[in-house]
């Protein structure tokens, strides 16, 4: 029973306001996960055995907005990591939290369990330049290289193994001036259905979306959930069977562009397959990764 675990950044459940850009468009894909109601914070939990959707909690009971490092530490280790250094930190994550995705994150709990894993996202050679030189690493690139995974790179992209930071390839092509080509946001999730059969775990990071309520920009906001919106749709139509879709976020952002910083909002989470019915209980971040070893050790 394969899990395919996708983490989108800086998305919170918001009031139904006119800053709120879920309200303008109909996002097919956001909307279905909550059967058809309206992707804001009044919405009703669905707590069924194939199909879980609720909002949890990214404040973890410490003060201050959540923020990138901390709350993904704690997404991918199922560990309180800003009450273990008494504060939200990111967007990097902090040295006292590390050792959550060197030594106690999902890919290597389940690779304990004897689980295939692979983080699909994909980086170009000036990232590794950069990250190398500075030996900063983001929280998903830590834990995977910690977890003996080797990071993707273009070579896996033109393999059609792996995918960019915004799916379609456009910004590789366009701005990288690297050779790929350009491809729909639905090409982009039947890539990621394609693995789902060589692996037990797949995780795919989307952070645009955090960068888009940062900008307070609607249009902007508007483009990228667009586009996720598509790969959303085509991975909860087209999943095998045998799959269990897994969504979550770390902290809230682009629900309201009235403000330039993360929100206290609940987050969205959501289950989709023969193994949701192990999130039920599913009450802030730190209860995905433990939801999501018990679907892989049904296996």
């Amino acid at each position: 029973m394969a899990v395919i675990f996708l983490f989108i950044d800086g998305v919170g459940l918001g009031d139904p306001a006119e800053e709120n850009p879920f309200l303008k468009a109909d996002y097919h894909g956001f909307k279905s996960m909550a059967n058809s109601q309206p992707f804001t914070n009044a919405v009703n939990e669905i707590t069924e055995k194939n199909h879980v959707f609720k909002s949890i909690d990214a404040t973890l009971g410490v003060e201050g907005l959540p923020q990138s490092g901390t709350g993904q530490a704690a997404l991918f280790s199922g560990k309180n990591a800003p009450e273990i250094i008494g504060r939200h930190f990111g967007p990097f994550p902090h040295s006292g939290t590390k050792h959550l995705l060197r030594e106690q994150s999902l890919f290597i709990k389940a690779q304990e369990q004897g689980k295939r894993c692979q983080f699909m996202n994909a980086y170009p050679d000036i990232f590794f330049r950069k990250a190398q030189k500075r030996n900063r690493w983001s929280c998903t690139t830590l834990m995977t290289k910690s977890a003996g995974i080797a990071l993707n790179t273009t070579e896996e992209v033109k393999k059609e193994k792996a995918l960019t930071a915004e799916l379609t390839q456009e910004a590789w092509r366009n701005r990288l001036d690297i050779d790929v080509p350009h491809i729909t946001p639905e090409v982009a999730a039947q890539r990621l259905i394609d693995q789902s059969v060589s692996y037990d775990l797949l995780l795919h990071e989307y952070y645009l979306t955090d960068k888009a309520g940062h900008s307070q920009d609607m249009g902007k906001a508007h483009s990228y959930l667009a586009t996720y919106d598509r790969f959303l749709t085509h991975l909860i139509e087209n999943k095998p069977d045998k799959c269990t879709l897994v969504l979550s976020s770390d902290h809230g952002n682009v629900e309201d562009l009235s403000i330039k910083t993360h929100t206290y909002n609940k987050v969205p989470f959501y289950a989709k397959g023969p193994g949701a019915h192990h999130l039920l209980d599913a009450e802030s971040i730190m209860d995905v990764t433990p939801g999501i070893l018990e679907i892989l050790e049904d296996n």
